[in-house]
């Protein structure tokens, strides 16, 4: 017999428990015993005026921003109608069955003031990473580096060619007033002399970059330096999307980890964009860091010829031999006073006599089409030397496979939380959706690796 439901007049009162109604397995159930908000107004305190209107809680905004990026809810107008409509997101956020969501223009009103002025997401962001520190997952022997190209909320359209005398007066929006800010920041605009080919009117400090699978766009770079123990993410930074702002992040991140977290590793793992000599030589003697990565090295000849490989150093009297036997000293040019310090592109160079080359039965396997040959030093070849020697050993191949694993994370960021592309603009816009976003995936770390405790059932 088919059955009917009858819909009777609404009651007036209602018995109704939002606990009860959230599953015991819902991710935000696991990821709320780790969200600690206690200091957030004692660390506000000072940004907010003693007399006026009481402000929306920023422990509500604060969750509501953690909801939508552990959740991948990118609009903040969309995270406030779930939030409305979601029995599980009010759970989180405290706000009962009948508590008012804030207006989406809140947000923006707050990030561009006292989260900013207060570095208030930079200090969520490390209280994550010391929990996790606390729960034993930092096992801060082993880091790795390594950065991802973020597409920035500019369009490909609207720019200013290479070349063009300064910005209109009506691009003089706060994107603008940040990139000025940040020119002399070595992440961004002194990471280059390079002119950019491109500049975008909207968000100037992002990068025009091909890099990436598609067609050019304007981007940033979100730089993770993660330890190896079970990926948790460290450190974050953003960076104009060239080489040299990767560098500059990663140096920022080890020295920030080191004095504000009290973390150094033993080792670092990182690809070859990292395996500068310049770089090298920072992480093995001001650091004394074990660089397991490859050393970034075009002396190797691909037309049969010797390449620098081949040629035997010695320390003690400064001089390279060569196969032949015969020796290259370094060059010093004779200037009219004397000059003191390293060479300007920190490159010494060697050459072979004209007479040795001319009588040496190798010449053509050596220098074929010059009279004599020559080979180039960098002043921190000593640090190559370290990172070649490591190179070699298991060790290394070892931490070569656990490189794997910041790459895993920069997938989860852009198809799981969806953050392949900004939503705010300028270089802080950047910096705190990345900071949202790693301390979203720590947080969810900790509540994939931490079991949650198991209520007791009544006697």
């Amino acid at each position: 017999m088919m059955g009917e439901r009858r819909v009777d007049q609404a009651k007036l009162f209602y018995e109704f428990s939002l606990e009860r109604h959230v599953p015991e397995n819902h991710l935000l159930r696991a990821i709320d015993l780790f969200v600690d908000l206690e200091g957030v107004r004692a660390h506000l305190a000072p940004f907010y005026s003693p007399i006026g209107r009481p402000s929306i809680d920023p422990e509500l905004m604060i969750r509501m921003l953690l909801v939508g990026y552990c959740l991948g809810i990118r609009s903040e107008r969309r995270l406030c109608e779930e939030v409305h409509l979601n029995l599980a997101y009010r759970w989180f956020c405290r706000l009962g069955l009948d508590g008012d969501v804030p207006d989406h223009s809140t947000f923006s009103k707050n990030r561009h003031g006292r989260f900013r002025d207060s570095d208030l997401l930079r200090e969520l962001f490390e209280s994550v990473v010391r929990r996790c520190m606390a729960e034993g997952l930092v096992g801060g022997e082993g880091f790795a580096v390594d950065a991802s190209i973020i597409r920035a909320d500019a369009s490909r359209h609207r720019t200013a060619v290479e070349g063009a005398v300064g910005l209109p007066p009506e691009a003089a929006s706060r994107a603008v007033q940040e990139y000025l800010a940040a020119l002399d920041e070595e992440a961004f605009g002194a990471a280059t002399p390079v002119t950019p080919k491109y500049l975008s009117l909207s968000d100037p400090a992002s990068r025009w970059t091909a890099a990436q699978a598609g067609p050019a766009s304007f981007a940033y770079c979100t730089n993770y330096l993660i330890d190896l123990e079970h990926a948790v993410i460290v450190d974050v930074e953003p960076s104009t999307a060239v080489r040299q702002g990767e560098l500059a992040a990663c140096r920022t991140m080890i020295e920030r980890t080191d004095e504000r977290l009290g973390l150094h590793p033993e080792r670092l793992t990182a690809d070859t964009a990292y395996g500068s000599a310049e770089m090298l030589e920072w992480l093995v003697h001001d650091q004394e860091i074990a660089p397991h990565i490859r050393v970034f090295d075009k002396s190797k000849r691909e037309d049969g010829t010797f390449s620098r490989e081949d040629f035997t150093y010695d320390p003690a009297t400064d001089l390279y031999r060569c196969p032949g036997g015969h020796e290259l000293k370094r060059y010093r040019r004779a200037f009219s006073s004397p000059r003191t310090g390293p060479p300007a592109d920190d490159t010494h160079r060697y050459r072979a006599s004209k007479s040795d080359c001319d009588a040496c039965a190798l010449k053509s396997q050596c220098c074929p089409k010059a009279p004599a040959r020559k080979v180039t030093r960098s002043i921190h070849e000593a640090a190559r030397e370290v990172a070649r020697e490591i190179a070699k050993t298991d060790a290394y191949w070892t931490s070569m496979r656990q490189r794997k694993k910041v790459e895993m994370l920069f997938a989860h960021l852009k198809r799981i939380l969806k953050l392949d592309r900004l939503r705010l603009r300028g270089p802080c816009g950047a910096r705190d959706e990345f900071l949202l976003a790693a301390t979203a995936q720590n947080l969810r770390k900790l509540a994939k690796l931490i079991p949650v405790p198991t209520p007791l059932a009544p006697a």
